[in-house]
């Protein structure tokens, strides 16, 4: 019988002072987590490694003193499929979650995701398979081994204001293989946005190659007046114009503008995502959903919300998670979805991917390191290194 012999966290910061709309980077962290298992190779334990996500915090204190506990606590038994005799992330997740209150998400669902998701990890590497591999199985699909769409989130404010370096960094990345583009706005004045827009469209050459993302920076008149801005350009995308709450204004916009929305990245449970699409106003012939596993309780949850998204009339492939890392590539892979995000050269060591994963022609490929090759991630390695000793 597996069984989990320890779990711990390492609160590591992301490197590099950069801003959106709304907030700055500067002193993020995020946690790491390691679930270690009783399977013992090369003279060492195997351990399943992940973290909660990229653009909230680390969760030390909810780990720590809540959910690790509980955790470790359980009866072996109760941790594990009953038919394989392995771990189950669906388990360990609702061992993790033991007397908490429905409702009330934010911060916890992220905490709890680093130890779902490390045991997606930890069964990946038990079976010398790369992680998308064992996520596909588990939901009854094929991975997509010729790859994935991506685009390169970047655009971020610059104290500069220097549009030149702007358009370097977006060169950079097409020079790099990737097709398309994303930029912030929201946290200048909209003529300011839309001259850092025509700067890039300067360059990438056509509106569906460019989105660009709010940051819920709007009330809803800003984000109309946005959107009547926006519409000539025919971008990519208009994402998370408003609060992820403010479900009337998102409606509103929706109606208004005829061009793609894109939100979700900060609601974190399927019960959200029903609201969201029941209120939100999102149009399955257009519209995307990002909401990010690493901040929604892990796979178990995420794919609930996948079927929810099929049942309203949504292609899984209009779901495209937030957070550029390699924890969603093998996601994205894994379940057919409809593409992912890249943080080149911003939120390491956590941000990006590994250099056996190919970007050709804006699509990419996941490396077949096992598990969700983290440790193949310079110097995201060396904090895994330290969180396992």
């Amino acid at each position: 019988m597996m069984r989990i012999v320890d779990i711990r966290e390492r609160s590591v910061p992301l490197r590099g002072a950069i801003s959106n709309s709304v907030v700055s980077f500067a002193d993020h962290t995020v946690s790491l987590v390691a679930v270690i298992s009783d399977v013992i190779r090369d003279g060492r334990p195997v351990a399943g490694v992940a973290f909660n996500s990229i653009g909230r915090f680390a969760q030390s204190g909810i780990l720590r003193d809540r959910m690790i506990p509980r955790v470790l606590a359980a009866p072996p038994e109760t941790l594990l499929d009953t038919d394989s005799g392995r771990i189950d992330p669906a388990r360990v997740l609702a061992s993790a979650m033991r007397d908490e209150k429905p409702g009330g998400h934010g911060d916890r669902a992220a905490a709890a995701a680093s130890i779902e998701l490390a045991c997606w990890d930890l069964l990946a590497k038990i079976d010398d398979v790369p992680a998308h591999a064992i996520i596909a199985d588990h939901h009854g699909r094929q991975p997509n081994s010729a790859g994935v769409p991506v685009y390169a989130a970047g655009g971020y404010y610059r104290s500069d204001g220097d549009d030149r370096g702007l358009v370097d960094e977006v060169c950079g990345y097409l020079d790099a293989g990737y097709q398309a583009v994303k930029i912030k706005i929201g946290g200048a004045p909209l003529d300011e946005d839309r001259r850092r827009i025509e700067a890039v469209l300067s360059v990438v050459g056509d509106g569906g190659r460019l989105a660009v993302d709010a940051n819920g920076r709007f009330d809803c008149a800003t984000a109309l007046a946005y959107g009547q801005a926006l519409e000539p350009y025919r971008l990519r995308w208009y994402e998370e114009p408003v609060d992820p709450l403010d479900l009337r204004s998102h409606r509103e916009l929706a109606g208004a503008y005829s061009g793609a929305l894109a939100t979700g990245e900060n609601l974190f449970s399927v019960g959200d995502t029903v609201n969201l699409l029941d209120f939100g106003g999102l149009r399955p012939d257009r519209d995307l959903l990002q909401m990010d596993a690493g901040l929604s309780y892990g796979l178990t949850e995420y794919a609930a919300m996948i079927d929810l998204m099929e049942q309203r009339g949504f292609d899984r492939r209009q779901a495209v998670p937030h957070g550029g890392h390699l924890i969603n590539l093998h996601i994205v892979t894994g379940m057919g979805l409809g593409g992912c995000e890249a943080y080149p050269g911003v939120f390491a060591p956590f941000g990006g991917y590994t250099d056996d994963c190919a970007v050709v022609d804006g699509v990419i490929t996941p490396g077949q390191r096992p598990g969700f090759g983290l440790e193949g991630k310079p110097g995201l390695d060396v904090e895994i290194g330290a969180l396992l000793g």
